[in-house]
């Protein structure tokens, strides 16, 4: 993964730059810098996608068919004309004309893809040709070839917060973590069919869900096809570049049109197999007579308030009700929400209708952090309106809270391997004890790859990974060789002459920091399997509890029930592990310390009360 947040400040520098030196304002030069990222991102699937096929057809005697536009989308990349080309525009001679050369760039594409008619920037002539060339020259940022990655809708957010943080918390425009937005496409599995964001913003689960559907075998442009429906029209115009980037088919609806609220602007009621979204949460002066008028409320109508509005907690079930409504007999949805909504006393009514009709799924709660801007914890939901018959009147409950892996001070996420283990929770709770079986076989053999980065016991044990009681004994000495490294590492350098200390430190700590991190990946397996074994599903107090529709009604009537889809309230806490010191006799030590400090105390106060009748004071 590369340093987003460096890059960021490396894109956004050079688009201060732009601003500073023209006469846009920020919203004027916002599309024109995305313009040029999108791109530049478009050029690198494009590079990508063209090697594939070329490698393809190396393996092709004779005559070599032409390549075609739909050869690119079948990679999940978009054809590129010549004219467009980002290394054409690199190359362009000093004095030519950039801003035309972009605006071509720009029309050329748009001729390629009818659904970016008036949606990709064309104003470059008035942004200065050298300036420009020197913008173009930055952000040809290697970084922006990575795949899988919202990378567009992600440096948005970035660049929104430093346009105008007030409509970015306003709009409730906030980029969707990637690692959330992968959660969700690892439980609702879409292959095929109709998926539906009602609050699309720039895209990103549209993004996830194809490159799902790509890993699993799938053809995402064959078999997908994505609706959007965006308030933002700024919103809607980069989801649009982003699916025209991965070469997905889809239509995005954007304006007044598109608010959810108050339209289903894809008249999409009960047709959809999947639903993903994250919606803006807590929101207020939602019009509730226009809301009962647009309907899509199969879970109840919510309650009015003095103002003839949707009370905030209300607004949250909205959503609730429309995700729920647009599902066919067999969809499943996954959303954000937040999770305030999990126990809201004025909705209890709308929770008991989706806990008894089975449709409730999993409930997994995500800690502080998580989100790019905000620091709010949230609730994944996620419903299936076809559950087996097994499982139906069963909730699995995750609370992930203290599952994560730091990022930074502010920032979480889900590892690729943090991923797969919860989506393996979901998976034995299903009954997919084959599913399992798979992730047991890429985790060993993931440790016969590490195998060579190690000697020694280590690397006999994780060559001769078969069972999951192997995982713990290879970390441990995994973790036991990397005291060896540090501890040879800082003699080998102690005994270098000073001028080669510091070049020889940060070329161990670099070997250290690799053997660390595939310790890391083994370290995930041992979670697992000291969880689950083999593969056989088991409450786990604090991590995961299968909780029934009796469970969560509780013993309280079902009219009084609370319905609380907490995960908290169900898994409980994890237990306390022994430190083996006795509590009694530890106490009577603190005790016994305090009062010899005390006695101290004393004895000083003594002796200095005595100085100071001495001195006369």
């Amino acid at each position: 993964m590369a340093d987003i947040r460096k890059i960021e400040d490396e894109l956004w520098e050079a688009a201060d730059e732009l601003r500073a030196n023209s006469k846009l304002t920020s919203q004027q030069y916002c599309m024109p810098v995305l313009g040029l990222i999108f791109l530049r991102y478009a050029w690198g699937r494009f590079k990508r996608a063209d090697a594939q096929i070329d490698e393809e057809r190396s393996r092709i005697e004779g005559r070599k068919p032409p390549k075609a536009p739909q050869d690119y989308t079948a990679k999940g990349a978009m054809f590129i004309p010549e004219e467009a080309r980002y290394d054409y525009l690199l190359n362009l001679p000093a004095q030519a004309d950039t801003g035309r050369a972009v605006n071509i760039a720009m029309d050329a594409i748009a001729k390629l893809n009818p659904s970016l008619a008036g949606v990709l920037p064309n104003t470059y002539t008035e942004l200065g040709n050298d300036l420009l060339a020197s913008v173009i020259r930055i952000f040809n940022n290697p970084a922006l070839d990575e795949e899988g990655d919202d990378i567009i809708g992600r440096i948005y957010e970035y660049f929104l917060g430093k346009f105008a943080p007030a409509v970015a918390s306003d709009d409730g425009v906030f980029f969707t973590p990637k690692s959330l937005v992968r959660m969700i496409m690892n439980v609702i599995e879409p292959e095929r069919g109709i998926m539906l964001d009602p609050a699309c913003g720039s895209g990103g689960m549209f993004v996830s869900a194809s490159d799902y559907v790509r890993e699993h075998g799938g053809d995402p442009a064959q078999s997908m096809m994505y609706y959007g429906q965006e308030k933002v029209d700024y919103n809607a115009k980069l989801c649009l570049m982003n699916m025209a980037v991965h070469g997905m088919q889809g239509a995005i609806k954007s304006g007044d049109e598109a608010n959810t609220f108050y339209h289903d602007a894809h008249a999409l009621e009960g047709k959809c197999d999947y639903v993903a979204a994250n919606p803006p949460f807590n929101v207020d002066k939602v019009k509730w007579a226009a809301t009962v008028d647009a309907g899509r409320l199969p879970l109840g109508v919510p309650k009015e308030n003095k103002k003839h509005e949707v009370s905030t907690s209300g607004a949250n079930y909205l959503w609730i009700n429309y995700f729920y409504s647009y599902l066919n007999d067999h969809g499943r949805a996954g959303f954000v929400m937040a999770s305030s909504a999990t126990d809201s006393n004025a909705e209890r009514a709308q929770r008991r209708a989706l806990v008894e009709a089975g449709a409730v799924d999993v409930m997994l709660y995500v800690g502080n952090n998580f989100f790019y801007t905000k620091s709010l914890p949230c609730t994944l939901w996620f419903l299936d309106k076809d559950k087996p018959q097994a499982i139906h009147n069963k909730v699995l409950f995750i609370d992930a809270q203290r599952y994560h892996t730091a990022v930074s001070t502010t920032l979480n996420e889900w590892t690729p391997w943090q991923l797969k283990n919860l989506s393996a929770i979901v998976w034995l709770y299903r009954g997919e004890t084959q599913k399992y079986r798979e992730l047991m076989s890429a985790y060993r053999a993931r440790c016969g790859e590490l195998a060579g980065l190690f000697s020694g016991e280590a690397a006999e044990l994780l060559i001769s990974v078969v069972t999951a009681d192997d995982f713990a004994p290879t970390h441990q000495a995994m973790l036991a060789a990397i005291e060896e490294q540090k501890a040879a590492a800082k003699t080998e350098v102690e005994a270098l002459p000073k001028r080669q200390q510091k070049k020889r430190r940060e070329e161990l700590a670099a070997k250290t920091a690799e053997l660390e991190a595939a310790a890391t990946e083994v370290g995930e397996a041992v979670w697992l399997t000291e969880k689950f074994g083999e593969g056989e599903y088991a409450d786990v107090p604090g991590l995961c509890k299968v909780a029934s529709k009796k469970d969560i009604q509780g013993e309280q009537p079902a009219d009084k029930s609370s319905w609380s889809l907490t995960p908290g309230a169900y898994v409980g806490v994890p237990p306390v592990e022994d430190d083996g010191v006795d509590f009694h006799e530890r106490i009577g030590e603190i005790q016994a310390e305090l009062s010899r400090l005390q006695a101290e105390s004393n004895d000083l106060m003594v002796t200095i009360t005595r100085n100071f009748r001495e001195l006369g004071l």
